[in-house]
Parts: structure tokens; sequence; C-alpha cells
């Protein structure tokens, strides 16, 4: 009897309608799905992405910068240890000098061997361009913002956390001053115990509280699925995509088919009740994380980015060990001596599947970048005004990787992560 009191409690949390019989016993077989310790491959694809939007990343964050300072240039003294806040490789002076497209460098005024950066005039036309975008999609900003504090258990995140997220979230710069104040009935800034600064949700807006997966299963032409799960008759289904090898495991295959049997919860919905221990709360976590990342503009991010905000979200100590538990939902990086963890689903033969005004901006922000790289010594006068304001400029990205994922066959390096890697960033 215990036994049935048990799923009728977990059911009870997930729809409000009353729980059948078919539906206890459905839950009474997911006490023992098997634990399948799967290897971590290596995609040449994803990886190439990663690689060359992290200097791309690592120039807005310059632009931004400099435009920011009060004299409309930086000096090499200042930003000399800014290498790992903006996750370069090479030292920021040397990373400078390779894009005179972007960063013109002149001596200053008094110190003649002090290098200075300020932004070129086509850079200066991509940021204007990039404020434009800033203002038609602010509405769409807003609700990806909402939509995340949603998530958090307090409606709360300190801006400490949520700063280093502004670039993968598509924030304007400086949204904390610029953006929030204009939203009073959706924001607004408290003080935590410790007095850091947070950002908290004003009111809960319940026609937000939709997840991608939901919306992507609604859109659908055939929404038979998402009709029977409204009517708790099933659960969602996430999109999988194995590197080579893996779908074909009968092991793996089981172990997929029952996780995708286990009921969905939303990642808005409250899960504090819900044994932590459980299957059912492996499954909303990978819920909330594949939200998370499909808020994301480019549809991958940090890993310790998301461990700032496991408190919150009401996430296990050791949930990043799920990027590498669930390789067909997610994809997790080692390129640039960072962890980058990315939505499988989000991309197809190395583009974006779909991209979001502010990822086609840096699309041409990457033109312009390698364009400097091949052509250093004639700096920003390769690049035609003319062309940085069409729409319509052809992704250097994915020139470059659009059969990408075939390479996840054949000679891709295969190798797990141990625990003792995990391990040693959960701290």
């Amino acid at each position: 009897m215990a036994f049935k009191l048990k799923h009728l409690f977990f059911f009870s949390i997930l729809r409000p309608q009353k729980p059948t019989l078919s539906n206890l016993l459905l839950l009474q077989q997911y006490r023992g799905i098997a634990k399948v310790r799967l290897k971590w491959v290596k995609n040449r694809s994803l990886d190439h992405i990663i690689d060359t939007e992290t200097d791309l990343k690592a120039a807005c964050l310059l632009k931004d910068a400099i435009k920011r300072s009060p004299t409309g240039f930086l000096t090499a003294k200042s930003f000399a240890d800014w290498q790992k806040l903006l996750g370069l490789t090479v030292p920021v002076l040397r990373f400078l000098r390779r894009y005179p497209t972007l960063f013109h460098e002149f001596p200053h005024a008094r110190y003649a061997s002090l290098p200075c950066f300020k932004l070129t005039d086509t850079a200066l036309l991509l940021d204007s361009q990039e404020q434009s975008i800033h203002k038609n999609c602010e509405s769409d900003t807003v609700e990806r913002l909402c939509k995340l504090l949603m998530m958090m258990k307090t409606r709360t995140v300190s801006l400490q956390s949520l700063y280093p997220l502004r670039y993968d979230l598509g924030l304007p710069d400086s949204f904390d001053k610029i953006l929030v104040p204009k939203y009073p009935d959706h924001f607004r800034f408290v003080k935590a115990s410790n007095g850091i600064l947070c950002l908290r949700l004003a009111e809960w807006r319940e026609e937000l509280a939709v997840s991608a997966l939901e919306k992507s299963k609604e859109n659908k032409k055939s929404s038979d699925e998402y009709r029977q799960f409204k009517s708790g008759k099933t659960s969602l289904v996430f999109s999988m995509s194995f590197p080579k090898g893996y779908g074909g495991q009968k092991k793996v295959k089981a172990w997929m088919e029952e996780f995708q049997k286990l009921p969905y919860i939303s990642p808005y919905e409250d899960s504090r009740r819900i044994d932590p221990n459980s299957e059912l709360m492996e499954k909303r976590v990978v819920g909330v994380l594949h939200e998370i990342l499909s808020l994301t503009v480019h549809k991958k991010t940090k890993r310790n980015y998301l461990r700032s905000l496991r408190e919150e979200l009401n996430l296990p100590h050791k949930f990043t060990r799920l990027f590498t538990r669930y390789p067909g939902i997610f994809y997790l990086s080692l390129k640039c001596k960072t962890t980058t963890v990315a939505l499988r689903e989000g991309y197809r033969r190395g583009k974006l599947v779909d991209p979001h005004p502010i990822a086609r901006l840096r699309e041409k922000f990457y033109h312009v970048m390698r364009t400097g790289l091949l052509y250093r010594g004639k700096g920003a006068n390769l690049i035609s005004q003319q062309g940085i304001l069409l729409n319509d400029m052809e992704d250097e990205t994915g020139q470059e990787t659009s059969d990408g994922e075939e390479v996840e066959s054949g000679d891709e390096c295969s190798e797990e992560i141990s625990d003792v890697e995990e391990g040693s960033d959960e701290e």
C-alpha cells in the first residue's frame, strides 16, 4: 500500500488530474532503470564551433569594454590580466593585434611605448547594428530573462551569477542599468542576506511557463504526442542524436527508452518535494538543463556558469555528470582550456538550426574578424561598409563545418571522463 501511495504522491506533483491505475502501473516500472556508463566521444564539428566562437565572444566583450571606456580606448596596461576572464589561450594584446579590422592600435599620447586600442569604423557600424537588434528584440530578451528567473526556487538570481551569462543569453551590455529599469513590472533588485545584489522576478507569468520542449512538440504538424501529454496519457520525448555506435547498443537503447517513458516535469514546476535520488528527479534535472541551453543564443554555455546557479535551480551537487550520461541530448566540449556544454538538437551540419538575430549579427562580426586575420597588414580597408550593411552575409563558420557531423564516425577520439575529473570541478 505504501508503495502505491508513494507513486500517487509523485503523480500528484506532475498532473492536476486524478491518477489512473494505468498511470500508477506506468510509474512503478521506473524504479529499476539500469545505470549505463557511456564513453565521451569527440565531436569535431561542435568542437570547431566552440573554438571559433570563443574568440568571437572575447572580441565582442572587448568591443563592449572599449565602448564603455570614458576615453573611447583601452591601454595595454588596463587589460593585461583579462586573458582568463575572456577565456583566451593567448595574451590579450596579441589577440587584439590579430584583428585590425575591429581594433585600431595607436600609441598613447603621453607614453609612446604604451599601445592603445580603439574601435574601427567597421566595429562601430557592427555595434550600431547590434544595438538596433537589441531594441527590436527587446520583448524576446525580457521574456527569456523572465523564464530564467521563473526556474529559480526563489525567482531570484544574483547579478554575480547572471552577468557571466549575459553574452550567452543575448542580453545587452550593462543590461542591469539599461534594460531592467525599463520593466519594473517584470523585475526588481533586491539584496541577499550576504549583501549581494540580486535580480528578482516581480510577478509570476503563467503564459511564459512553457518549456522549449513543450513548444517544439506543440508546434509540430502532428501534435498527437503533445495532446496525449496534456491529457496525462504519455510523456514528452527528448530529441536525441547519438554519436555513431551508441544508438545500436541494445543496453543503451533499452535504457534510453525507459528514460523517455518517465513523466516529463516542466522546469517551471516546483520540484522540492520530489525525491532527490529518484529517476524522476534525474529526468527533471535533464529538463532544466535542456531548457536553460534552449534559452541561450548559441544553445551552449560554460559548465561553470550553470554550476553557479545550482542551488537556486535545485540541482544535485554532481549534476554535471548528466552531460556525459546523456550524450544524445548534450555535448560536453573540452576545447579552449574550459568545459562547454552544448545542446545537440540546436545544431545541424555545423550550423544553428534556428539562429537568433543576435547570432546572425555575430556571424558578420566573425566574418570581419576572419578577414582581418587573413590579411592583417591591410587592416580595415579590406572591409566593405556596404557589405556589413547586408543581412545575408554568408556564415564563415558554417562553410568550414557544414559536413562536420559526419566526423562522428570513423577515427573519432573515444575516452571516458573519469569521476575524478568530474568531481574536481564540482567544488
